[in-house]
């Protein structure tokens, strides 16, 4: 979810020593783990015609049909190209987190039934065009910022749709699992959850060759803010200067034209290349431009996980918590994943051929056994532990990702639409 902070600040100007010190300071706030947050995004789809665009106005008078709060706490947001995103409030445990956006998502899909609209089952458009249909000025300045280095960065803004899952950074104090321990493991786990969750093997209207498109386009995207934080013993000093050197996105004012001067680095600007001095202001801003596959936000941000299709997005949740939370399950996951060291560009080969790969297959089957095994201890009820086994029985076990049904269907079809899914849909809306 995005806060659109106020431009500027009474406060400043801001040296480069004391940026750093803020970034590193703030971003990663240390706790005990089990606190979690979800956010579901969903490609949205006019029922009678999923080809047709459905701009974010439509998508948000839909939602504003009801005046009622979400049940679970939950908040509505819009992405440029009408995506609708729902971000849980934060849970204290996974049974909590589960139940309440459980019913966050069927509050939703009543009203967007009602309005003839409905959940897209990928996480990257298979077929309409990437157009912003929201006219905010930071989306302008994006798309601008992003069409200077190829269409990449449009297609993710207007046409991708991800699930990512917040977890508490963990306690830097002997004995526990500190923040540093944490953010390493998480970086080993990228690659299994991207070939494990794959959800997107369609680009332009036909099968690309890869499992995760969405994965393959942010790959694609301005890599000073969309590449892994450099690996360091200091993940904080790591991230801040990762931070510090992205380029600058936009420029919040007064006016319409938030475009940053091209070429722009936050550093520079601190050292005096920008229009006028840095504000905190600025620079909180700043960070909210930056999309790292973990994204420490006083809490981390995992996302590199395609939206998943139905109810998936529980099981997922469910298990990625498990690998984090739970010290056996994630002991069992380290052992797995280790050989995964061999692979050249893991988050790029996990993208490409998922579960497709012998070391990604051998690596998520382990992963998620550990999974499995730690649900109980975690507390999670038997519908979640239900679908989490189910989930792994349709796919994982089988050496299969949720990209491989979409192109089942295709074979079978020559359509990546599941039309008995988009038929009943419009049976509802009626």
């Amino acid at each position: 979810m995005i806060s659109f902070l106020q431009p500027g600040s009474d406060i400043g100007p801001l040296s480069e020593s004391d940026a750093e010190v803020y970034v590193a300071s703030v971003c990663f706030k240390t706790g005990p783990p089990g606190a979690a947050g979800v956010e579901v995004e969903r490609l949205v789809h006019d029922v009678s015609n999923p080809r047709l665009p459905v701009p974010v106005a439509r998508a948000r008078g839909a939602m504003a049909a009801s005046e009622k709060p979400l049940p679970g706490g939950g908040v509505i947001t819009f992405e440029p190209g009408g995506q609708l995103e729902i971000s849980s409030a934060c849970a204290t445990d996974l049974a909590a987190l589960i139940s309440a956006t459980r019913a966050d998502l069927d509050a939703v899909e009543g009203l967007l039934t009602a309005a003839g609209l409905c959940f897209g089952t990928v996480a990257l458009d298979p077929n309409r065009p990437p157009a912003r249909s929201s006219d905010h000025p930071r989306y302008a300045a994006m798309e601008q910022h992003f069409d200077r280095l190829g269409p990449a960065g449009r297609i993710m803004m207007c046409s991708a749709a991800s699930l990512q899952i917040s977890l508490d950074a963990g306690f830097d104090s002997p004995g526990s699992a500190g923040a540093t321990q944490r953010w390493a493991r998480l970086h080993n786990l990228l690659p299994v959850l991207v070939a494990m969750f794959a959800n997107s093997p369609f680009l332009h209207g036909v099968p690309s060759g890869w499992r995760s498109n969405r994965q393959r386009i942010w790959l694609a995207t301005d890599p000073t803010r969309t590449a892994a934080v450099p690996r360091a013993a200091d993940p904080r000093l790591a991230w801040a200067r990762y931070a510090l050197d992205a380029l600058v996105l936009c420029i919040p004012s007064e006016t319409a034209n938030w475009k940053a001067p091209p070429g722009l680095t936050m550093r520079n600007w601190l050292r005096g290349e920008g229009p006028r001095p840095v504000t905190p202001a600025d620079l909180k801003y700043h960070l909210t431009t930056l999309f790292p596959p973990v994204r420490p936000r006083g809490f981390m941000e995992i996302r590199v996980i395609d939206a998943q299709a139905g109810s998936d997005w529980e099981p997922v949740t469910a298990m990625v918590t498990a690998l984090m939370d739970d010290e056996r399950a994630a002991d069992l996951a380290a052992e797995a994943c280790a050989p995964l060291a061999s692979l050249s560009d893991p988050l790029r080969t996990a993208a490409r051929d998922a579960l497709a790969d012998p070391l990604l297959a051998s690596a998520a089957l382990g992963c998620a056994e550990g999974a499995l095994m730690a649900l109980p201890r975690l507390g999670a009820d038997a519908a979640t532990r239900y679908r989490a086994e189910d989930f792994v029985d349709r796919y994982t076990a089988r050496g299969r990702s949720p990209a491989d049904e979409q192109l089942d269907r295709w074979e079978r079809t020559g359509s990546y639409l599941d039309s008995a899914e988009y038929e009943e849909s419009s049976e509802n809306a009626r």
